[in-house]
C-alpha cells in the first residue's frame, strides 16, 4: 500500500548522468521507498540547443542500470510549453512580470553581487524593472520577461536535509527570468508549474538550488500553488573541491560502467566525494 508522498526524478537532457547525479538519484529513490510512496521521471529537455535524444536514452540506460525505478508515465517538458505560455499568461495578468531588453552583455557590465557557485543568475539590477506593477495579456514575441520580486522581504522554509533556510528578495537575489524570447519558459517556472501539476509532495534536489527554492516559493504564492516539502541533498566534489558537473566525464555513470565498477558500488563513491 502506497502513501500519499511523491517524489519526482528531474534529469536534462543535455550530457551524460554523473556520479553527482546518482547520489542524488539514489536519494530521491531511497525517500520514495522510506515513505512507501511514488517517484515519478522527468525529462527536463527545455533547453533545444543542447538537449539530444542520445541524452535522453543514456539517462534512462544508466538509472536503470543503478537500479532506481519509477512509476510511468515520463513526463516530457517540451510537450508541456501550452502548460507554461497559460500561468505565465496568470503572471503577466496579475501585475507580476515585466519585459527585459537588457542583452546578455548588458547584464555582463552591471554592477552585479558576486556571482556564487550555488546560485545559476545574478542579481538583476532592475534596469528595465518599471516604476509600478502594471497587468497586462499580451505577450511580445521576442522578449524576455522577469518576475517582480519584493525586495527587503525574506522568503523562508523549512529543508528536510540542511535545516532552516532564509534569503532576501533584492540582496539574495533580484527579479529573474521566466519567460525566453524564444518563446519558452525559463527552468523556475517550468519546475514550479511541473511540480504542481505532477502532485509533487518532496523535492529532492542538490545544495546549488537552495535559492532557486525561494524563486519558486514566490511564483507558487503568485499563482496560488502549494509548495512542496524540499531536500537539498549535499553536494559531491572532485580532487580540487569543485563540484560535479557534465564536464566530469571520467566520473559520468556511463564511464564507471564501461570500467565494470558495479552498481552496488557506486553509492559508496560517491560518499567517498562527500567528505572532501
Amino acid at each position: 500500500m502506497t502513501s500519499g508522498y511523491i517524489g519526482r526524478l528531474a534529469p536534462s537532457p543535455t550530457g551524460l548522468l554523473h556520479l553527482g547525479h546518482a547520489a542524488t538519484f539514489w536519494t530521491a529513490y531511497q525517500r520514495a521507498q522510506e515513505h512507501r510512496g511514488t517517484l515519478l521521471l522527468r525529462n527536463e529537455d527545455l533547453d533545444p540547443q543542447r538537449s539530444k535524444q542520445e541524452f535522453v536514452e543514456a539517462m534512462l540506460e544508466d538509472l536503470a542500470w543503478l537500479g532506481i525505478e519509477w512509476a510511468p508515465p515520463i513526463v516530457v517538458q517540451s510537450r508541456r510549453v501550452q502548460l507554461y505560455r497559460e500561468a505565465f499568461a496568470r503572471l503577466l495578468a496579475g501585475g507580476f512580470a515585466y519585459p527585459c531588453t537588457c542583452s546578455r552583455r548588458d547584464l555582463a557590465l552591471m554592477v552585479q553581487a558576486p556571482h556564487e557557485e550555488s546560485d545559476d543568475e545574478p542579481v538583476y539590477n532592475g534596469h528595465c524593472r518599471p516604476v509600478a506593477s502594471a497587468s497586462s495579456t499580451a505577450i511580445e514575441p521576442g522578449m524576455n520577461y522577469r518576475l517582480r520580486v519584493p525586495d527587503g522581504e525574506t522568503i523562508r522554509f523549512s529543508d528536510r536535509n540542511l535545516g532552516a533556510q532564509s534569503f532576501i528578495a533584492g540582496i539574495d537575489f533580484g527579479d529573474f527570468l521566466i519567460w525566453r524570447k524564444d518563446g519558452l519558459p525559463s527552468y523556475q517556472l517550468a519546475c514550479v508549474i511541473d511540480d504542481a501539476a505532477m502532485g509533487i509532495t518532496e523535492v529532492v534536489r542538490g545544495a546549488d538550488l537552495l535559492k532557486s527554492t525561494a524563486r519558486q516559493i514566490l511564483l507558487q504564492r503568485a499563482l496560488n500553488l502549494q509548495s512542496p516539502a524540499y531536500f537539498h541533498a549535499q553536494l559531491l566534489r572532485d580532487e580540487h573541491g569543485v563540484r560535479l558537473a557534465k564536464r566530469h566525464d571520467a566520473l559520468a555513470i556511463r564511464t564507471l560502467r564501461q570500467q565494470g565498477v558495479a552498481p552496488e558500488m557506486v553509492p559508496m563513491i560517491a560518499q567517498s566525494l562527500k567528505t572532501r
